[in-house]
């Protein structure tokens, strides 16, 4: 009898995070939600406990954009995988970033941000003006 081991999930160590990355993967209404979620909560939540207007295996493409990004750490526990938000490698990245995005979606909606994000993740002129506006706001 043969025993499947899982392969190790890959992600992206700290150093190697890309600011374009993050906002491409923040970009996207139900990939924000899922990252909004994860802030207000503790600990690790499963895929399966979002409730997102989208089916299974388009949920597995945003979580995978997400990890892929390093918003995200995902590991697996027997069928299910735990995901929490990897807050304290995308501060050290980006400093403020991350709640300038929680921020702003609180008070626009996660539509508009997401628009905005995405807007910043095509122009690296763009990605630039967001990094500089969250490394103010941080120092305030």
């Amino acid at each position: 009898m043969s025993i499947n081991v899982a392969e190790p999930i890959a992600h992206p160590c700290c150093e190697e995070l890309e600011l374009s990355a993050v906002l491409h993967a923040l970009s996207d209404p139900v990939r924000l939600r899922i990252v909004v979620e994860l802030a207000r909560g503790e600990g690790e939540c499963t895929c399966g406990s979002f409730e997102l207007p989208v089916t299974k295996s388009t949920c597995t493409h945003h979580f995978k954009v997400l990890r892929e990004a390093g918003v995200i750490k995902q590991r697996q526990q027997g069928t299910t995988r735990l995901n929490r938000l990897r807050r304290d490698d995308l501060q050290s990245r980006f400093p403020g970033l991350l709640d300038t995005i929680l921020t702003a979606s609180e008070r626009c909606g996660s539509d508009a941000i997401a628009a905005k994000a995405a807007s910043a993740a095509a122009s690296p002129e763009a990605a630039a003006k967001v990094a500089a506006k969250a490394a103010a706001q941080t120092s305030r």
